[in-house]
């Protein structure tokens, strides 16, 4: 059994709550997982301020900070949310973002977590980490609840034009991941499209589906929107545009139904007291399509490990980004896309990314 603490560097100014939410969550993880180990990146006086402020919550990270299981790295500057990327990787070079990701890049950690500026982490990471021998593009990943657990999802909003040996990429990336956080050895791949025949979709798409077919993966076929919640395969394949949008759906559908639920229970006084009465089930349901178990989004792809969350998460689902980058560097992930390249990889792939 390996020893060795996997390390985490941390962006904990990111976020829209920043401090609030990211110090919390650390200290939770870190009670959770034994072998990890924190780089806590950004303004040290904040931080130490913090810890000083939330004795009881903050007791766990002090005593791992004695143990050296945390570090705390000065940051002088802040990628804020609305920040250009150009802008962030030109003139942020201190960032508590930038420095987390080139503490990967050097060694001193193993992945790295932030829930800052979306474009200005993809810019950032592609910048100083670069890309894999055999990846054109990085794709954000993450994890959507089905009825048959989670259906890992991909590009979400990185890539909204792609060309077919792009989507065949992301298949061969998803696949891995999934492999890694999930412990299935040989996960199912769908491509997303309007219809599940072989004719159906546009030329891209189609032709995205002659690679994965010829390709090494377990490739299922088309798969429909209706198949994302059904969970009819493991991994779902599609460009950024396609990504983003259903994603942005479904969780306008999920706040729709969560307010449809509270106001029928609030309606009258017997609604109230039958929501009493379920309490109970009420509790489980939320529970299985909350989606702060699923939050931590990989930017996969990239020569190291680098978790998008989400920029509202509380520390819950700040923790559960945590685990997924912890759990992406402890298995592995960057190594096995890497291997798997060149085996799933096909002439037909080659004879399309050259034309």
């Amino acid at each position: 059994m390996n020893t060795v603490p996997v390390a985490v560097a941390v962006d904990v100014m990111g976020g829209d709550i920043g401090l609030d939410t990211t110090l919390p969550a650390c200290a939770s993880f870190l009670s959770a997982q034994p072998l990890a180990a924190l780089r806590l990146v950004g303004d040290q006086a904040r931080i130490e301020q913090w810890l000083q402020q939330h004795a009881a919550s903050a007791s766990g990270l002090k005593l791992a900070l004695n143990a050296g299981r945390v570090s705390l790295v000065h940051a002088e500057q802040v990628v804020e949310m609305d920040e250009a990327p150009a802008a962030a990787l030109r003139s942020k070079r201190r960032s508590s973002m930038r420095l987390a990701i080139e503490a990967v890049r050097d060694g001193e950690a193993s992945a790295c977590v932030s829930a800052g500026n979306t474009g200005a982490l993809m810019a950032i990471s592609r910048f100083v980490l670069k890309m894999l021998d055999g990846i054109d593009r990085p794709a954000i990943a993450t994890y959507l609840p089905t009825r048959q657990g989670a259906t890992l999802m991909l590009d979400l909003g990185a890539n909204v034009d792609c060309e077919p040996q792009h989507l065949l990429q992301f298949g061969i990336m998803g696949s891995a991941l999934y492999s890694v956080q999930m412990n299935e050895p040989r996960p199912t791949v769908g491509l997303l499209n309007i219809g599940e025949e072989l004719l159906k979709g546009n030329e891209t798409v189609r032709q995205a589906a002659e690679l994965l077919r010829a390709s090494s993966l377990n490739f299922y076929g088309n798969v429909e929107g209706t198949d994302l919640y059904a969970g009819t395969t493991h991994v779902v394949v599609c460009d950024g545009f396609v990504g983003n949008v259903a994603l942005k759906t479904s969780e306008g559908l999920a706040t729709m139904i969560s307010a449809f639920i509270r106001e029928e229970f609030t309606r009258s006084w017997a609604s109230k007291l039958a929501g009493v009465a379920a309490m109970a089930v009420l509790k489980r349901f939320k529970h299985r399509v909350d989606h702060r178990r699923y939050n931590g989004a990989c930017l996969v792809g990239l020569r190291g490990v680098v978790v998008k969350s989400h920029g509202s998460a509380d520390a819950l689902a700040f923790e559960s980004a945590l685990q997924r980058a912890y759990d992406a560097a402890r298995y592995g992930l960057v190594e096995r896309i890497a291997s798997g390249l060149p085996k799933v990889t096909t002439p037909l792939a080659n004879t399309a990314a050259q034309a």
